[in-house]
């Protein structure tokens, strides 16, 4: 708040004011008063305006002031009122009551609309894992009875099930993980694992290598994020698939690597966003676009890092980098 700004905000008071001076003025000399006494009496009036004046632009000034730094300062702007006190004169009361009014209205409106999603999240998971005890069933069956004919298909719907609910979950996914030492050849052993029909079936080449070493993950996660690389290498045509790390003082990078169909270079910039399929996604085969988007998602909330690198028609590389610190080392 600038004086200049106060003052062209005033200037209307200040007319009328000094419209009343030059009334007034015309009536002392018309009872014949003194010039002395006039201007006196005009001195006086002209400091005691100027002073209030002064004293009212201050007061205010310090108040809007803070109010501008903490508005341009504060991430969670609805939490304004939070941030100041109330101000001692009546207008800045006013507007300090009607911020604090707005503030409780907001953050009940947030707790509402956190209530609700937390409903929905506690639905989706109780679906999610009501619907995948069927599916269970019929992938068991299918296999009991040696028929391979709906066992891909199940696959995929259980698949994208899994998706849902790591999805739902990756919203709040730092209540639901726990970061401590993992073994990578572990994790990947149990995706491959669980992939290992599709890959059989495929003919695919799957190699391991370096892999004997611990990283502060959350093993759960780390496995679904495995189950997702592993998953676009087999969708996309890969025959060969090779994981390895790469053990440094200050990280671990884990490659997985496939000869796959690759990823356009105009695409490379936005395979990790929402719902983006690219070239590959339109033309090749169905996709949702979220696989790699909740990849990213829960490699940020774990703390780790994860980049792409593709020649299209050649191979697709997705490094992840797992950071260590001194407690890390000590470990090793």
């Amino acid at each position: 708040m600038s004086i200049a700004d106060y003052l062209r905000d005033r200037l209307s008071a200040y007319m009328i004011y000094l419209a009343t001076l030059v009334t007034a003025l015309i009536f002392m000399s018309a009872f014949h008063i003194s010039r002395e006494c006039i201007i006196i009496v005009y001195v006086i009036l002209l400091l005691g305006g100027a002073v209030s004046e002064l004293w009212v632009f201050f007061r205010k000034k310090s108040f809007y002031d803070k109010l501008t730094y903490c508005l341009e300062n504060l991430d969670k702007k609805y939490l304004l009122a939070e941030m100041i006190e109330a101000p001692d004169f009546f207008d800045g009361k006013i507007l300090y009551d009607v911020l604090c009014q707005s503030d409780k209205a907001m953050c009940e409106h947030i707790a509402e609309y956190r209530r609700e999603n937390l409903e929905f999240r506690e639905y989706i998971e109780m679906w999610v894992h009501e619907v995948k005890l069927p599916v269970a069933s019929l992938q068991l069956m299918c296999h009991n009875d040696g028929s391979t004919r709906y066992s891909e298909q199940l696959k995929r719907i259980d698949d994208y099930i899994e998706n849902v609910l790591y999805y739902a979950r990756s919203r709040n996914a730092e209540k639901d993980y726990i970061i401590k030492n993992a073994s990578l050849k572990r994790i990947f052993g149990e995706t491959a694992m669980k992939n290992r029909t599709e890959i059989q079936e495929r003919n695919i080449s799957l190699s391991a290598e370096g892999l004997d070493v611990e990283v502060m993950t959350d093993a759960k996660w780390l496995a679904f994020i495995f189950g997702q690389l592993m998953g676009n290498s087999i969708k996309y045509d890969a025959n060969e698939i090779k994981v390895y790390a790469e053990d440094f003082n200050d990280r671990t990078v884990l490659h997985f690597r496939d000869n796959g169909i690759g990823i356009l270079e105009s695409d490379l910039p936005y395979i990790f966003e929402k719902s983006f399929t690219g070239e590959n996604g339109r033309t090749h085969t169905k996709s949702t676009g979220m696989g790699l988007y909740i990849v990213k998602m829960l490699c940020t909330k774990l703390g780790h890092s994860v980049q792409a690198d593709s020649v299209q028609g050649e191979y697709t590389d997705i490094s992840i980098v797992f950071g260590k610190n001194d407690l890390h080392n000590m470990h090793q």
